[in-house]
């Protein structure tokens, strides 16, 4: 894991519903995508607006991203899939557990938030 300290955004109910769900089928523009979409998810409130619609729209695109690319090993062997994958699995399992309603734990939060730094780092190297 990254040595460098995370800030950890206080958890809140503005935010902007997104117009862009889906997949586009090209790598780099998805997973930076679901990453910007988890992003918004972890740092949500109890009682943000469209919380559930956008726990239910996130966790199909990220199932929807990780069914798509792990069948490519040129993607799937790179540290950004790896990392995005196990980010997934993290909310995703969280979504399963706990509903669309219940925001993440504190320590949730903040392992997430690291693993979003590290994706966009590997993203932006093309890795």
């Amino acid at each position: 894991m990254a040595s460098a300290e995370i800030t950890v955004p206080e958890q809140s109910t503005a935010y902007e519903f997104p117009t862009d769900w889906g997949l586009t089928y090209n790598y780099e523009n998805d997973a930076a995508r679901v990453r910007n979409h988890m992003v918004t998810a972890t740092g949500l409130a109890k009682g943000a607006d469209r919380m559930e619609d956008f726990g239910k729209n996130l966790k199909k695109e990220m199932i929807d991203f990780v069914s798509y690319y792990r069948r490519f090993p040129q993607v799937a062997g790179k540290p950004s899939f790896s990392t995005l994958y196990t980010s997934i699995n993290v909310l995703a399992g969280h979504y399963t557990s706990y509903g669309y309603k219940y925001p993440l734990p504190e320590k949730r939060r903040k392992r997430l938030y690291q693993e979003y730094a590290e994706i966009e780092k590997s993203l932006k190297r093309s890795r």
